[in-house]
């Protein structure tokens, strides 16, 4: 009798009935903390087709905010697509129903990045906009009606209601750059160095002349009010997440846009993001060619030591295994890992709770790893253990 395929089969039966339930509106209790997790969103919620592109950030009071694209009539990155948002006072255990904040005609409002200025506050939304009838591959050409554009809106009653998305193209954009995404995944504020204080933001975008894309960062140094175009990464990455490293220096995580060599890449910056160097790939951060978050879980200290979290599929064939690492160096190695779920899964994105657990947020299913966004609540000394079938050590 094959036990792994019997385990793997029931985890798959248990996300397939619970992504059900979330799709006929019903109410369901939290799980185990170290369960698979429950969705947040699922397909045919609220009348949508598909919800994609997890977001996830907590506020300065606690209150957990999950953010998705709510897609009407497909699971395709283009047509009409909504930005909303659930809340959760009680560390993910019960959410508020969705809230839109962003909804304009059958145009696209998508990629939401949240980050949190704790000096203040205010919740800080980073968007991109363009027309519906749009593709990807005509913004490219320049061929489209219109462009890629980017908005911000914030929330300064812990993300009840938010402010009317304003632009900022002009701003965060060159002229010759054509595609164009905030994220996916969650921005940062400084907290060490010259630059504390600074809310930083990754982004990607596509050269008009040369169709090559680039990974690249947009900040503020003034509380959100205005924002500004950081560095840019070497050519050949795109969707990434910022984390801080020790010492006020910045580490940019990105998605690899070469399918030939399916790792993570990584750059660093010592001027909070104005500039990148020492670009390299990651050996130990295999990736199917998707999106991944990278988050701080404490930084080095009398009581504690220095912990990044990373989450992704980690796999180099398919979009499978999502899986969290953490690391004891500055992300210089990944030596402790756990498998959240083998099965189909894509997107995600990684907070620290208020009670001190590990929450991703992140996008999987029974056949297909775009039927529900599930967020998944873990203890740190869970994610520290043997993992089998990685061969990784406990630390």
């Amino acid at each position: 009798m094959d036990h792994n395929k019997i385990h793997s089969s029931l985890i798959l039966s248990f996300l397939m009935m619970i992504s059900l339930q979330a799709a006929f509106g019903s109410a369901t209790n939290p799980p185990p903390a170290e369960s698979l997790g429950e969705p947040v969103f699922a397909r045919g919620q609220n009348g949508y087709h598909t919800f994609r592109i997890p977001a996830l950030t907590i506020t300065t009071k606690g209150t957990v905010l999950a953010f998705a694209e709510a897609r009407r009539n497909s699971a395709r990155d283009t047509g009409k697509i909504d930005l909303c948002v659930r809340r959760s006072a009680d560390n993910g255990a019960t959410w508020s129903e969705p809230q839109l904040i962003w909804a304009e005609s059958e145009n696209t409002c998508g990629n939401p990045v949240p980050v949190v200025d704790r000096d203040t506050g205010e919740i800080w939304l980073l968007m991109t906009w363009n027309l519906g009838e749009d593709h990807e591959k005509d913004i490219v050409d320049q061929s489209s009606k219109d462009t890629r554009r980017v908005f911000v809106t914030s929330s300064t009653d812990d993300g009840l209601s938010w402010s009317k998305p304003h632009e900022i193209t002009i701003n965060v954009k060159l002229t010759n750059w054509t595609w164009y995404a905030t994220g996916p995944g969650c921005g940062i504020q400084m907290a060490n160095g010259a630059h504390k204080g600074r809310l930083v933001v990754a982004c990607d975008h596509i050269e008009a002349e040369t169709k090559c894309s680039y990974s690249h960062v947009i900040y503020s140094d003034d509380h959100g009010k205005t924002w500004q175009l950081g560095g840019s990464s070497i050519e050949g990455v795109n969707e990434c997440e910022v984390v801080e490293l020790a010492g006020g220096r910045l580490m940019l995580n990105m998605r690899n846009a070469n399918k030939t060599t399916k790792l993570r890449q990584v750059a660093l910056s010592d001027d909070g993001g104005a500039t990148w160097h020492d670009q390299r790939g990651d050996g130990t951060l295999i990736e199917p060619v998707c999106q991944g978050a990278i988050r701080r879980y404490s930084w080095p200290g009398q009581n504690a030591r220095s912990i990044i979290l990373f989450s992704n599929p980690a796999s180099q064939t398919s979009r499978v295994n999502m899986t969290i690492r953490a690391s004891f160096d500055e992300g210089q190695t990944w030596p402790v890992s756990r498998v959240l779920h083998a099965g189909p899964s894509a997107y995600s994105d990684l907070a620290v709770l208020a009670n001190g657990q590990i929450a991703c947020l992140f996008e999987a299913g029974a056949t297909n790893s775009y039927e529900s966004i599930v967020l998944s609540r873990l203890s740190l000394d869970s994610l520290e253990t043997v993992d089998t079938r990685q061969g990784v050590r406990k630390e």
